[in-house]
């Protein structure tokens, strides 16, 4: 199910008489008169919220006689909230590059010809600059605290702070006086 049909889906949903219907058509395939008797509502009524129903893929319909039986459509039902949120959504490029530019002016605004003029405060900002120093480690290779210090002291003085802020981040592991670069962080 597409991130679209899913929002029609829960739009249709969301009225009283479309889930009565739904109810109904659980018990049995009905057509419009029936269904009109069953719930006390009109037959243009009916058929307004059954073709919105079936728009939205939760009803079909096929012909008996010169009667629309409709009947509810169980594969639409089955499909897990989580399913469709893992679906690839047509937002995720330009969130991506919002992600992006916002990465991109906390590093203009915290870091001047390569140096770190301050922590950020905020720990959202804090990690991205964080995740900046971290590019200057090499992956699948121990350090010395001695070296860490002298890494981070190229971006900034305050090098314990920094330090224990990256083990903290799980950027850069530490097993008693060895360092690692936890995971590799993308140049």
């Amino acid at each position: 199910m597409t991130e679209l049909e899913a929002i029609n889906l829960f739009k249709c949903l969301s009225d009283k008489s479309r889930i009565q219907i739904l109810k109904s058509l659980m018990d049995e395939d009905m057509y419009v008169e029936r269904l009109s008797e069953r719930l006390g509502l009109t037959a243009a009524t009916i058929s307004f919220h059954l073709k919105k129903l079936v728009d939205a893929g939760a009803v079909t319909s096929r012909k008996e006689q010169y009667y629309t039986v409709y009947s509810i459509n169980g594969d639409v039902f089955n499909v897990s909230i989580l399913d469709i949120l893992k679906e690839k959504s047509e937002e995720k490029k330009l969130q991506d590059e919002r992600d992006e530019a916002y990465r991109k002016k906390v590093i203009e605004s915290f870091f001047e010809y390569g140096k770190l003029k301050s922590i950020p405060s905020q720990r959202k900002k804090e990690l991205i600059v964080l995740e900046e120093i971290a590019k200057a480690f090499e992956p699948n290779r121990d350090y010395t605290e001695r070296e860490v210090n002298i890494i981070i002291a190229d971006f900034n003085d305050d090098f314990c702070t920094i330090r224990r802020d990256m083990v903290a981040e799980k950027l850069l592991t530490r097993d008693k006086s060895v360092y690692r670069l936890a995971a590799p962080v993308s140049k």
